[in-house]
């Protein structure tokens, strides 16, 4: 009975704050896909990719030409020439497939570090938003995180953080898209 009387006014605490907490909600991914620095980050990474495939390309390249100098040159090698192109060839084929994979790390990282101020943005954005207004937290709505908020304590930040990062102006906001006139 004591262990009741102590756990009771705890949890009717506790049902009552989270009555009261109000929270919003955004999609992070369309507001991050909607700034500046996304754009730009992507713009470098599409150049950095385009850089190493050319290398690549280079690799593949001179990997062709030699094998078609072996194919063509094979019945009149020596045993020992033979083992050697064919060595050469299994070389530069291991560097080419080691090259791509480590080329894809590259970029995975560099992604990565070119996407850290676009998200670090938008993080100081939404902790502004949310200290601004009092929520208990911001939920990230993306990829059918959150199937139903009730819209009495969630409500929809979205437009609250583009505007904060400077992606919408006040006049945007409060202009509703005008309809096409009749016959138009």
């Amino acid at each position: 009975m004591k262990r009741l009387s102590f756990i009771l006014p705890i949890l009717l605490f506790c049902i009552t704050a989270s009555a009261q907490i109000q929270f919003g909600y955004i999609s992070y991914e369309q507001v991050l896909t909607e700034m500046p620095e996304y754009a730009k980050a992507k713009q470098d990474i599409a150049a950095l990719k385009a850089k190493y495939e050319a290398e690549a390309q280079k690799g593949e390249e001179e990997f062709q030409r030699k094998f078609v100098d072996f194919l063509q040159g094979q019945k009149e090698f020596p045993q020992t020439i033979m083992q050697k192109r064919q060595a050469e060839l299994q070389a530069l084929m291991d560097n080419g497939v080691a090259f791509r994979m480590k080329s894809q790390e590259l970029i995975a990282q560099a992604e990565k570090d070119m996407m850290q101020e676009a998200h670090k943005r938008l993080n100081r954005a939404l902790l502004e938003v949310g200290v601004e207004l009092g929520y208990g937290y911001i939920l990230n709505t993306d990829n059918n995180n959150c199937p139903y908020i009730n819209p009495v304590v969630g409500v929809d930040v979205t437009d609250i953080v583009r505007k904060k990062l400077g992606l919408i102006t006040a006049t945007q906001e409060e202009t509703p898209a005008q309809a096409p006139a009749a016959g138009e």
